[in-house]
């Protein structure tokens, strides 16, 4: 399983881009290969406000239906409508043309809470 090191995570297997205030999220390799071939997602509201650990979404796989949490609070500030007709990219780049969303931070939010990936490699054994 990929972990880049420059990322961030949610132990809910979201992972997040630092360094602005507006940060890119996505679900990660771990999570995109527990659920199989993703099928359908149904992405978050443009302009929603969001709060850290909220359902932004889901993703639909030939196995299950999963929940996509946000990993911090704000507002959707963007989606990524290649998903619409491409879901597959969750699986073949989930961490880059799979993306998720865009949140701009809420005043005073920030990544402090979530795992680099040291921390997420243990909690997922990789």
């Amino acid at each position: 399983m990929k972990i880049p090191a420059e990322l961030r995570y949610s132990s809910d297997h979201e992972w997040v881009t630092p360094g602005s205030s507006t940060v890119r999220v996505g679900i990660t390799d771990y999570a995109q290969d527990a659920l199989g071939d993703v099928v359908y997602v149904d992405l978050p509201t443009l302009g929603a406000t969001v709060a850290a650990g909220a359902s932004l979404g889901e993703v639909e796989s030939t196995k299950s239906v999963s929940e996509i949490y946000a990993p911090v609070a704000g507002t959707v500030s963007a989606i990524n409508e290649a998903l619409s007709t491409s879901p597959d990219l969750i699986n073949s780049d989930p961490y880059g043309e799979g993306w998720i969303c865009e949140i701009t931070l809420g005043e005073g939010v920030s990544l402090d809470g979530l795992l680099d990936a040291r921390a997420y490699g243990e909690l997922t054994n990789n």
